[in-house]
């Protein structure tokens, strides 16, 4: 997997760029000096730098019930920091060389949910690691009809065979997801940001998707 160079920048300087892994998401050895905020340089740092590159999420709304569509997981790194490994997500990928981020999203939530998105509206695009990582993802929420489901939500299970994905669907009221996220009952910080910002514009949302 290729990566992009650094883009160039007025005030940063740097030194040498080394490839230290070549797995699946590389992994470079920065060195380099940048403007500090009294003007001089800095000295001379050294960072590893892990090259993801763009992602995209979607939240998945449904304006007609007032529900939001979520997916579970199995996440090892989760195990790994002490959490549950099974999070509660939105949809979300890398975008594919070429493809753009609605592209990518699209994709995704075909893959990941078995579901189409007639609208979408861009939240915002944001760092998910900024301390070591390039990754940044653009976020939607996208319009979905979901016909009734069953008293727990559960919608079914969906993923790539190819990739031995295992993805449980489950469908909520949005009530429901945006309290758990204010009471910090979901681990994944893109699910977090993308159900506040539907708190902050759910009613406006409304009114404009179901005008």
């Amino acid at each position: 997997m290729s990566s992009p160079s650094l883009p160039a920048h007025s005030d940063v300087l740097i030194e040498s760029s080394e490839r230290v892994w070549s797995g699946r998401f590389p992994l470079d050895r920065i060195r380099f000096r940048h403007r500090r905020f009294d003007g001089r340089l800095s000295r001379v740092k050294t960072w590893e730098l892990w090259r993801r590159g763009n992602a995209a999420a979607m939240l998945p709304y449904d304006p007609v019930q007032d529900s939001v569509v979520l997916i579970e997981q199995f996440r090892l790194p989760a195990l790994a920091a002490g959490l549950d490994p099974v999070l509660v997500e939105i949809p979300a990928g890398l975008c594919d060389p070429g493809e753009s981020a609605e592209q990518t999203i699209r994709r995704e939530v075909r893959e990941e949910m078995g579901l189409e998105a007639d609208l979408l509206q861009e939240i915002g695009r944001f760092m998910l690691t900024p301390g070591g990582a390039d990754e940044a993802c653009t976020m939607f929420a996208g319009r979905v009809r979901v016909p009734p489901v069953p008293a727990d939500g559960l919608i079914g299970h969906a993923g790539m065979p190819e990739e031995d994905e295992d993805i449980r669907v489950r469908l909520w009221q949005a009530d429901a997801a945006i309290a758990a996220a204010l009471e910090g009952r979901f681990s994944n910080s893109v699910t977090v940001i993308a159900l506040l910002w539907l708190n902050a514009r759910r009613d406006k949302l409304r009114q404009e998707w179901m005008g």
